[in-house]
């Protein structure tokens, strides 16, 4: 009897065990899978401010997980005599493509009437496929009269160029306020830059604009020569008492060759002879921050003259190296003894071309000067055999 109610004691445990071992992995085997997200629509700034008169653009995101879609979209509620208008891509839409795992962004501007009264305003913008819909709700709160409010625009924040570049970003600030400001302007740039601001062509570093007024400025930035490539950031700012915007502009500076032109011995000098081909070596070093290619040797030489090169074309010179080219120069037939100056030019494609003048002194042949001395004891013979014979007579 005992051994039986062990026996029945042994099986309710392992029921009970089995049981409790086993729900958790069915509750878990149970749960719903996480679908793909569907269609969604979305603005980071659903409620915002205005003043009488002023339009709202509200920066809109199309978003899907599931399948590529065409979504068209409306505006619904919007207050009677109200706009709105949908652009993409610089162009007036009714509908986008969306597809998963890339977002597709539209502009919403709205334009109230100029006379529309001051209130809290609601409406909403619905975009629907075939298969899904999302709703949006903005709020526009309209007001006879904004805060004191600054804004930049810049069409090209970055620009590349060399260390000798003046970059010159072509910036619109706007007072998006309704009191007129006075407002200063300020940089913050690396040490190798110099930031000026002009307004028409003149340096400015104080502007006043009205309500609701833009001005187009120039900002400058000049690198000094000796600026290492790379990017670098400049920060601007305005400020015009509690109103202050700020953006960051980029100048890309990228490396530029500088070459130089000089002998082995750094003697800008040499001699020729005339009637005949005399070489001169030269040295030219790239000492820039780029190499220097396909540059091109010349000479800018007296009347008469000729000069050749070997090579007349290097193909590339790396920054920090230099190569050797013989300058074969032959003085014209006509020349004189004495001192006369060539130009040698070293031109490559992509930087500025550099040149060295050279002292080069004509000198005649020493085969000419020994038969001129042998003319000379000829002649000097032959007189002193004339005078020898007709003397005796």
């Amino acid at each position: 009897m005992k051994r039986r109610i062990w026996i029945m004691v042994l099986l309710v445990t392992l029921a009970l065990f089995t049981v409790t071992v086993s729900a958790p992995v069915l509750a878990q085997e149970g749960q719903p899978q996480q679908s793909p997200q569907g269609l969604t629509l979305f603005t980071r700034y659903p409620a915002q401010e205005t003043a009488i008169g002023e339009n709202v653009t509200f920066g809109l995101t199309l978003r899907t997980g599931t399948s590529p879609q065409i979504v068209r979209l409306e505006v619904q509620n919007l207050p009677q005599g109200w706009t709105a208008t949908f652009r993409g891509g610089g162009e007036v839409i009714r509908a986008a493509y969306v597809e998963p795992g890339n977002d597709t962004s539209v502009d919403l501007r709205v334009e109230p009437p100029a006379d529309v009264p001051p209130d809290t305003y609601h409406f909403s913008v619905i975009a629907q496929s075939e298969v899904e819909k999302a709703e949006l709700p903005i709020e526009l709160i309209v007001k006879e009269k904004l805060p004191p409010s600054l804004k930049f625009e810049v069409e090209l924040p970055t620009l590349r160029g060399t260390p000798s570049t003046t970059f010159r970003y072509d910036v619109t600030l706007k007072n998006t306020g309704a009191e007129d400001l006075s407002v200063n302007l300020m940089s913050e740039a690396p040490a190798e830059f110099q930031v000026s601001f002009k307004l028409t062509g003149q340096d400015v570093t104080n502007i006043p604009i009205a309500a609701n007024e833009s001005k187009r400025l120039s900002v400058e930035a000049r690198a000094f020569t000796e600026v290492q490539a790379g990017s670098y950031q400049i920060n601007v700012l305005a400020q015009g008492g509690v109103a202050q915007a700020t953006t960051t502009l980029t100048a890309e500076v990228t490396g530029q060759p500088e070459l130089t032109i000089t002998a082995p011995d750094g003697r800008l000098s040499g001699q020729a002879y005339v009637g005949s081909k005399t070489p001169l070596k030269l040295i030219v070093q790239n000492t820039g921050s780029a190499p220097a290619r396909n540059i091109e040797l010349s000479a800018s030489q007296p009347t008469g003259w000729t000069v050749e090169f070997e090579p007349k074309q290097i193909a590339e010179i790396p920054n920090g190296q230099q190569v050797e080219v013989t300058a074969n120069v032959q003085p014209a037939e006509q020349a004189v003894t004495g001192d006369y100056v060539v130009t040698f030019r070293a031109s490559p494609e992509d930087g500025a071309s550099k040149s060295a003048e050279f002292r080069i002194t004509v000198l005649t042949s020493t085969f000419w000067g020994v038969v001129g001395v042998a003319l000379i004891a000829v002649a000097v013979a032959v007189v002193g055999l004339a005078v020898m014979r007709f003397g005796r007579r």
